[in-house]
């Protein structure tokens, strides 16, 4: 008698085991433990996984190329700077419960006073947070999301990863993403009254508008590094860095994103402060 598989099984053991094989097609060769500078610049990339890091990372360039940054280009033709700038303050004041918890959770109350005072100032008096009155009266934008939680909590970031749509991240920040999400209030709104569009519509939104404010930047930082793969992992690992830490640069860092960053708000800096020794990528003069 011939043993009957469910198809549902079939076809999930089939993706464990394609995802298995891909996984150890896409590690790194470790360098010989007799090198030892090679050794230390593998371990400081902290990339194991960079071939199939790599795979991705040129699946969502060409994703990019084709969707995404046709869509800012024509976004940015039609949208004058204060619109966009409407646009902007909209979407960060939504996302004020999202950085309020996380305030709480790193015990940060100064900041979290701020969250809730942005919040109430921009929603009344900015229309809905269309105008980042706030802003003027000296209450600083700041960012908060788990993936800097648990840093706090003195959570390890793990393996670089580049994923699929998402772009640059580590298994630290991709948990993150996820409880965040359930930390959204829109995000139950979308399921109880049936309208999760709206959220599949902000994080689109987000993204054009995001990729739209670096059209040029973006291309610059491109023609100028002679390994963009090694440019963006570097400046994700700092960037990422400087908001776990609340550093001064932390303005800069959320003003330019790349495109791997989709969709959510990664955005990514260009200029920074001055990178530690194993965090510099050379650049094309």
């Amino acid at each position: 008698m011939m043993l009957q598989v469910n198809p549902t099984f079939r076809t999930t053991l089939t993706a464990a085991v394609a995802g298995l094989c891909l996984l150890a097609a896409g590690c790194a060769t470790k360098p010989d433990p007799a090198d030892e500078a090679a050794v230390q610049a593998y371990n400081e990339a902290n990339d194991p996984y960079e071939p199939m890091n790599r795979y991705f990372f040129e699946v969502n360039n060409f994703l990019d190329e084709i969707l995404l940054k046709p869509f800012a280009g024509w976004y940015h033709l039609a949208m004058p700077d204060p619109a966009e700038d409407g646009v902007r303050n909209f979407l960060r004041n939504l996302k004020s419960p999202v950085y309020l918890a996380n305030d709480l959770f790193q015990g940060e109350w100064s900041r979290a006073g701020t969250t809730v005072a942005r919040f109430f100032i921009n929603s009344t008096i900015g229309v809905g947070g269309l105008i980042d009155v706030a802003d003027m009266m000296d209450l600083k934008y700041h960012e908060e999301d788990f993936g800097q939680t648990l840093a706090v909590w003195g959570t390890g970031e793990g393996p670089y990863l580049n994923l699929p749509i998402i772009g640059p991240s580590n298994p630290r920040d991709t948990t993150g993403r996820l409880v965040d999400y359930a930390l959204d209030p829109l995000t139950w709104v979308g399921y109880a009254y049936n309208v999760s569009y709206i959220n599949t519509a902000r994080a689109g939104l987000d993204a054009i508008d995001t990729r739209a404010r670096n059209l040029e930047a973006i291309d610059e930082l491109k023609k100028g590094s002679v390994d963009f793969y090694a440019t963006v992992r570097s400046l994700y690992r700092q960037k990422r860095n400087d908001l776990i830490k609340n550093g001064e640069t932390e303005q800069q860092a959320s003003q330019i994103i790349t495109e791997e960053m989709i969709p959510e708000d990664g955005d990514m800096p260009v200029v920074f402060a001055p990178a530690k020794p194993e965090d510099q990528v050379s650049t094309a003069e």
